[in-house]
């Protein structure tokens, strides 16, 4: 457990000290190059080249130092939270006292990777954001999970809160959603990451992937096969091996999942199988939600919900801490986002109806959400036949005249299939774009676009802080503009596209009172 430091301020705020049984998870990193050798010594038979040796012993001494800094950094690393702040102490020949005030203070998020778990470890972050609005964050190492969660109770409880919903429990896991792993990223691109990542540990240690026996077999009988019979199957084997990937994935990510609002206020989010993950959203920070539906999930009839929160980091870390809702049953995700909108002293009970009770039917109801000009269809038709068809029809009709006329019928193939495809893709795009308002000026703000992944984003009206018009001279031809709404939070900006020119300054006024009143004619 975190020792206390004898030493009290005029206040009685204690300095705490990290875990002592942080020196045991840094001694743990040793497996990555223990694990390096018996690989490379398992791929070459035993016998390791200069190449491999020169990289352990490089690998063994940055672990080295780097593991004696870190020790050196934990003996002399101190924390504190007083009435108003947050106050941390560390170095060894350069002492820095670093003091955050708690209203800066965004989430507090708690991580336990496997090791961290054996010795009842977690690891604490907590998002910041400057005076000047930059983000910011610190992190603990080695706090046992019962210290964890009282210093994020006292962070949170101090930085702000609100009333909690009568409802706390949003949603918890199913192990019945494992079943939409497959319709994910992971099932093809997973399998060729991982490929590339032990390709490129490989040849870092000098080891040739390509000469070890059972690859250069398998490439040597599938160049000596019937290749219309071995891709198909190559496909396939790929197909199931990714399969099993995204199930495993999956699981790892969102095993006892638990979705709440929790006392002080904030949206909680518990998961993880081997590394567990808790994040804390404050319920202030909080500007909307994003449903999102990429094709393959949307045509198993399941969606994602994602947060749009301030204070989550950078855009990778926020794309990380945002997600709130795995890929799950569309109903779900449905009931998650009108849980997250509505507001704190909504009325609920039998027979009341909260003032966002129906935001979740409006996002898909169509005509809650005002369509876009046909210039929008044409305008994606172009695109497709411009960067897609055409390219490659054209590299195929030049390679056939070159060449073999067999290219040139490859060609005329490619674009009579390709020409509908794109006309369907486009057609659809089409249809998903939509935007509206729900409420007054405390309602929401809703945007549809996508095909490949479909997006919905509901943001707080009141959280809009400028507007963006973007035009090119093709798309005043066509009498559209692209209109995008300025967030502190989330992606910081979310597009409108190609609604119709004359009713963008209208709509952004209508949305976003004010901002626009020095622009407009009246």
């Amino acid at each position: 457990m975190g020792a206390d430091h004898p030493v009290a301020d005029a206040l009685g705020a204690r300095w705490r000290s990290l875990d002592p049984r942080t020196i045991a998870v840094h001694c743990s990193w040793m497996a990555a190059p223990l694990g390096s050798l018996a690989l490379t010594a398992l791929a070459t038979g035993g016998r390791l080249g200069k190449r491999a040796w020169i990289t352990l012993a490089i690998v063994a001494a940055s672990f080295a130092v780097v593991t004696v800094a870190g020790l050196i950094g934990w003996s002399r690393t101190r924390y504190r939270v007083t009435a108003d702040s947050f106050e941390l102490r560390s170095g060894l020949f350069i002492r820095r006292t670093r003091t955050i005030p708690l209203h800066r203070v965004r989430n507090v998020d708690l991580t336990a990777g496997p090791v961290q778990r054996i010795f009842g470890l977690v690891v604490l972050r907590a998002g910041t954001t400057g005076a000047n609005g930059s983000h910011d964050g610190l992190t603990l190492e080695a706090l046992t999970r019962p210290a964890a969660e009282r210093l994020r109770a006292e962070l949170l409880a101090r930085a702000g809160s609100g009333d909690a919903t009568a409802e706390p429990v949003l949603s918890t896991g199913d192990p019945r959603w494992l079943r939409y792993a497959p319709f994910t990223f992971w099932v093809f691109g997973g399998v060729f990451a991982v490929v590339g990542a032990v390709w490129r540990v490989l040849d870092g240690l000098g080891v040739q992937p390509w000469h070890i026996g059972p690859v250069r077999r398998a490439f040597e009988d599938f160049g000596n096969s019937v290749l219309w019979v071995t891709i198909p199957l190559a496909l396939l084997a790929v197909a199931a091996m990714g399969t099993v990937g995204a199930v495993a994935v999956y699981a790892e990510n969102w095993w006892r999942y638990r979705l709440e609002w929790a006392d002080a206020g904030t949206l909680r989010v518990r998961r993880g199988l081997l590394t567990t993950r808790s994040v804390s959203i404050e319920r202030a920070r909080l500007r909307g939600a994003v449903l999102r539906e990429p094709m393959l999930l949307r045509a198993a009839g399941g969606a994602a919900v994602r947060a749009v929160a301030s204070g989550l980091g950078n855009r990778e870390e926020n794309r990380t801490r945002s997600t709130v809702l795995p890929p799950a049953p569309r109903a779900e995700a449905l009931r998650v986002l009108t849980g997250i909108l509505t507001r704190p002293g909504a009325p609920r009970g039998r027979g009341a109806r909260p003032a966002h009770a129906a935001l979740g039917e409006a996002l898909f109801d169509r005509p809650e959400l005002t369509r876009h000009p046909r210039a929008a269809l044409r305008r994606r038709i172009v695109r497709g036949m411009v960067w897609a068809v055409a390219p490659v029809t054209a590299a195929l009709a030049v390679l056939g005249a070159l060449l073999t006329p067999v290219l040139l019928y490859c060609a005329g193939g490619f674009l009579l299939v390709a020409t509908p495809v794109v006309y369907a893709l486009a057609r659809d795009a089409y249809r998903a774009l939509g935007h509206g308002l729900t409420g007054g000026q405390d309602g929401h703000l809703l945007i549809r676009s996508g095909t490949f992944s479909r997006d919905t984003v509901a943001l707080d009206r009141r959280a809009v802080l400028a507007w963006t018009f973007t035009d090119s001279p093709m798309s005043r031809r066509a009498g559209v503009t692209t209109v995008t709404a300025a967030v502190a939070a989330g992606e910081d900006g979310y597009r409108i596209p190609d609604m119709a020119a004359g009713e963008a300054a209208a709509f952004a006024h209508a949305a976003a009172p004010g901002i626009l009143d020095e622009f407009l004619v009246r």
